[in-house]
């Protein structure tokens, strides 16, 4: 088979000075800038990066060098305050993190989930009911099966923590195993993960609140309100946009229910239709390059017009994603994620009620449910199994949706707010137990796929 042309580099003659630096062939550029620039367009770069900010984070606590673990809990711990007249708003560095720069993530969640509902697979009743069953399945064996080992009290209040799945590391880990997954299979679990968002942010809306004030709420609210009522007489400015989310989220800071669904609301609203046709962009274009030049009054245009073809949920999505994947959940593992695992932390973890519950829930649960869930709704024929897949694999999906992680972590953080005991047990057992469930859905879906050859091409 002939060996494969090389990449088409832009020849030095189209530039006016000589390519831009990433493009050109110094040595930084070439073994450095470029490669990264590639890692970061492949399907699993996010997962890798969160990965590595978990390892860092439990290297920085558990490393035998003196005032580590101290100095990792100083750091996170760090009061930061903003502040504008009378008026000031105080919290730990974390809780920056957790409830500030974690609402990035959260609003692209609501993005991805506008998106699905509006012009994705969740349009489609028959292609989503599977994978929409499989997802309560999915959350509601975990729960039950936490409630049972770790019973009432303090404990207890964990319940939401195994019914999540990390959309990040889920699709990574079938990102890794390439074309043994069909495309179906991937497109069920990615459906599975958005619904099973779409639970934890119900969850944490209404059984990890804080006390809620009505009033912060109904102000929350109003602001909302006003959103779509702007969007329905087509204000499309983003920076107006912008101002009345910051204060919806202050809103729902203020009013008890956990800010970062203020991101969640927010995506929701945003227009999955673009405001204007593509055939306008292109006559404006074809008729502006007439004269094969570009003056900056028709550039400004043009620009407008491109983008206002494009429905506002796929821009953001394009350009939030890599922040939300490579700094917003990064950062978070790196604050959450540092547990002091000597000590006999980690013996109490697998030994204790929290403990067991989530890695009961999340390693057996999550599989359990799921496919028990497919095989009622396909019984019944209500949903039926996506092209090319098999009940192994189902199980192995189901398997890989174990990896709770990211909002496993995010749910502990808000279980049990008066004990950083029961706090470190959660996180220790979620850490173990996406690591026990990523390694179990490999093996079963490497056993039960093969590699599908590539196509020859002479």
């Amino acid at each position: 088979m002939p060996a494969s042309p090389p990449s088409p580099r832009p020849s030095d003659d189209l530039w006016h000075s000589g390519p831009v630096w990433t493009a050109s062939g110094k040595p930084l550029a070439r073994y450095v800038a470029r490669p990264l620039r590639e890692f970061l367009h492949i399907e699993s770069a996010g997962s890798v990066l969160l990965l590595l900010a978990t390892v860092a984070a439990l290297l920085w606590v558990n490393l035998p060098f003196a005032g580590w673990a101290a100095g990792y809990d100083h750091f996170w711990h760090t009061p930061l305050a903003l502040r504008v007249g009378d008026w000031r708003i105080e919290e730990s560095l974390q809780h920056w993190v957790n409830d500030g720069l974690m609402t990035i993530f959260f609003f692209v969640v609501g993005l991805e989930i506008k998106y699905e509902l509006v012009r994705g697979d969740l349009r489609d009743p028959r292609t989503a009911a599977l994978p929409i069953i499989a997802a309560v399945g999915g959350m509601a064996v975990p729960a039950v099966l936490y409630a049972l080992l770790a019973g009432g009290g303090a404990a207890g209040s964990g319940w939401g923590i195994p019914m999540a799945t990390d959309i990040a590391f889920a699709v990574g880990v079938l990102g890794l195993l390439g074309s043994r997954i069909p495309s179906a299979a991937r497109l069920f679990l990615l459906t599975l993960a958005i619904v099973d968002d779409i639970g934890a942010i119900v969850v944490i809306a209404l059984f990890y609140t804080d006390d809620l004030s009505l009033g912060w709420l109904a102000v929350a609210l109003g602001l909302l309100a006003m959103m779509a009522l702007l969007r329905a007489v087509r204000v499309w400015a983003v920076p107006v946009y912008a101002v009345l989310g910051v204060a919806t989220w202050f809103a729902l800071l203020q009013s008890g229910v956990h800010a970062t669904l203020a991101g969640v609301a927010i995506g929701l609203l945003t227009p999955a239709v673009a405001l204007l046709r593509p055939e306008v962009a292109t006559d404006y274009a074809v008729e502006g390059l007439r004269d094969n030049e570009l003056d900056a009054e028709e550039l400004h245009r043009l620009r407008f017009l491109i983008g206002e073809s494009v429905p506002m949920v796929e821009r953001l999505q394009t350009r939030l994603h890599p922040l939300s994947s490579y700094v917003v959940l990064p950062v978070f593992a790196l604050a959450n994620a540092g547990v002091v695992l000597g000590d006999g932390v980690l013996r109490d973890a697998v030994t204790s009620s929290v403990g067991l519950g989530i890695g009961a829930g999340l390693v057996l649960g999550k599989p359990l449910g799921i496919a028990l869930a497919c095989f009622v709704a396909i019984r019944l024929g209500i949903g039926r199994m996506p092209d090319g897949t098999t009940w192994p694999q189902i199980i192995g999906i189901g398997a890989v949706a174990g990896i709770g992680f990211t909002v496993s972590l995010f749910i502990a953080g808000l279980s049990f707010p008066g004990s950083a005991a029961l706090t470190d047990e959660a996180k220790v057992g979620i850490l173990l137990a996406s690591v026990v469930a990523a390694v179990v859905g490999v093996l079963i879906l490497l056993l039960s796929t093969r590699r599908r050859p590539e196509p020859v091409t002479l």
